[in-house]
């Protein structure tokens, strides 16, 4: 890349905010004014904010969060493309998309407003989301004569089946998040007064986890859907291996014993 890209994304990092709280860091998108479409820089730091919080040994929970009216509005389509849009979305969109959902760490995405396009990629492929009780996620594609992209149609056939999926993709359906709590996409949906506080409460509490074992459950998740009933039973026995050995494990045990709560460090 040229060095003008990099002078434009150093000038220009408070596209991406990163807030750090103890056990739990916030993104928040940050350009309201283009209702937080992604561009060049805003989907660069995407991709090294995703490998930096992976290092971090102190996160355990990760928010993303939209600011102004929306979470995201998708691809920034100002921003155009200068190759073959597959090597452009491999390229500029999968290393991020394929980071979060790899990652040790648990992943939130805060909806309000509306996630959409590849935006609303980016809200189902984190580990759980809450939205705003008038949040929606939108397929947008169909008005552009386009197909979903960024893993959406297999986020959406995960969720809601064959018939309601395609019947979301043709008709470049507005999914409410009444819709997304009954079909599975959100966990929570609070008034959008509340929605940050009850995210960022959320995210403490789950931090204070054993992290080891909720990266394996991440992992056994993403995985045993794929697999047939016997091969789930090996590979979580395979995942417990480790964890029985670990610290946390012999913490938590003595705790359970001692009608405590334990204090897990991930070791």
């Amino acid at each position: 890349m040229s060095l003008s890209f990099w002078e434009d994304a150093k000038l220009s990092e408070d596209v991406l905010l990163v807030e750090k709280a103890g056990a739990v860091a916030t993104l928040t998108l940050n350009r309201p004014g283009q209702f937080n479409a992604l561009d060049k820089v805003l989907r660069a730091r995407l991709r090294e904010i995703v490998v930096e919080l992976e290092t971090d040994l102190n996160i355990r929970v990760v928010i993303l969060k939209g600011n102004g009216r929306g979470f995201c509005a998708g691809a920034d389509l100002a921003d155009g493309m200068d190759d073959e849009v597959s090597e452009h979305i491999n390229r500029e969109y999968k290393p991020s998309l394929t980071g979060i959902a790899s990652s040790s760490k648990i992943w939130i995405a805060q909806v309000h407003g509306t996630a959409a396009g590849i935006g609303a990629a980016f809200a189902m492929n984190c580990d759980l989301v809450t939205m705003a009780d008038d949040a929606t996620i939108y397929m947008a594609f169909a008005a552009i004569a386009l197909i979903p992209d960024g893993g959406n149609t297999q986020l959406l056939l995960q969720n809601m089946g064959y018939h309601r999926a395609l019947a979301a993709i043709l008709e470049g359906q507005k999914i409410s998040a009444d819709d997304c709590l009954r079909y599975g996409i959100a966990n929570k949906i609070a008034p959008s007064g509340e929605l940050d506080e009850i995210t960022l409460s959320w995210a403490h509490r789950l931090a204070e986890g054993a992290p080891l074992s909720m990266a394996a459950a991440k992992r056994l998740l993403r995985q045993v859907g794929h697999m047939n009933y016997g091969d789930a039973i090996s590979f979580e026995a395979e995942e417990q291996n480790p964890l029985l050995k670990s610290e946390d494990c012999r913490a938590g045990i003595e705790a359970f014993f001692k009608k405590e709560k334990a204090s897990f460090k991930g070791k």
